[in-house]
């Protein structure tokens, strides 16, 4: 199994699954996307042709494959993007807070599509990010996490923050946003939307939270025409844009009750990696 954080994270948001999934007789891997954590910074690269082949190349890398790719957010929409940029490699796909790609545009909050907006600037953002410690990025977790709950502890805010303070992280982190918004209207953006309109065939589960402030859960149910293989949809309604931290137990019950049915188990292994 491979895990893929989400936006403003990196690979030690998983910290409440791996252990878990590993006992369950899985191998258990989190990697950091490109940009993010420890892997490569590269000045390019963060469209999803390029990151679901950063994905096919992790899992052929530690000698599996295929496997089933579980994102959360901005990983989630690789995990979407691999099925079927990479479809050989992509066994199952668990999609966390993180709609079918093609309805990510009318699927946002008004405060977090103002965001989007906001991250297609130059500098500006990416000055905000680092500005004061990383106080904005604690700020964004806490606005999309339900509002009243533990999420971010004092722990998790200074981890997310010492991550996105490494330049040039943040510029990295928000490239997928503005590739995301720039490329409507460019040739490789309509080439992955009818690329993306090819429907996916291996097993779907849906997690979503009901207090999502960065995604609206009653526009991220997937039409049957984008999935035709098993689809699952869950929605937890006391937690926000981050199930797998905020409830990690019932988060984690889910996963184990859906992935019998999608994967053979592995020998016991946990991992973190980067690309």
């Amino acid at each position: 199994m491979l895990f893929l954080h989400g936006f403003p994270e990196f690979w030690w948001a998983w910290r409440h699954q791996l252990p878990v999934v590993a006992a369950a007789g899985y191998r258990a891997v989190a990697m950091d996307l490109r940009g993010y954590g420890a892997s490569d910074k590269t000045p390019r690269g963060y469209d999803p042709f390029t990151v679901s082949a950063d994905v096919s190349g992790v899992i052929r890398s530690l000698g599996a494959s295929d496997a089933v790719v579980v994102g959360h957010g901005w990983g989630g929409f690789v995990a979407w993007s691999a099925a079927v940029l990479a479809p050989r490699q992509v066994r199952a796909v668990a999609a966390v807070a993180a709609p079918h790609p093609l309805m990510l545009l009318t699927s946002g909050q008004l405060r977090a599509a103002v965001q989007m907006g906001w991250f297609q600037l130059p500098i500006l953002p990416e000055r905000r990010l680092l500005a004061h410690d990383g106080i904005h990025i604690e700020q964004l977790l806490r606005a999309w996490s339900a509002a009243g709950g533990d999420f971010p502890d004092a722990e998790a805010s200074r981890r997310y923050r010492a991550a996105l303070q490494v330049w040039p992280a943040p510029h990295c982190a928000l490239e997928y946003h503005r590739w995301f918004v720039r490329s409507r209207l460019r040739s490789d953006g309509r080439r992955y939307s009818t690329r993306m309109r090819e429907p996916i065939g291996v097993p779907v589960l849906q997690i979503h939270g009901g207090l999502d402030g960065a995604v609206a859960p009653a526009a991220s149910v997937t039409p049957a025409q984008y999935v035709t293989g098993p689809l699952r949809y869950e929605l937890l309604t006391t937690v926000g844009h981050f199930p797998h931290e905020e409830a990690p137990e019932q988060f984690n019950q889910l996963l184990l009750d859906w992935l019998p049915g999608v994967s053979p188990t592995t020998p016991l292994a946990t991992e973190g990696d980067t690309p």
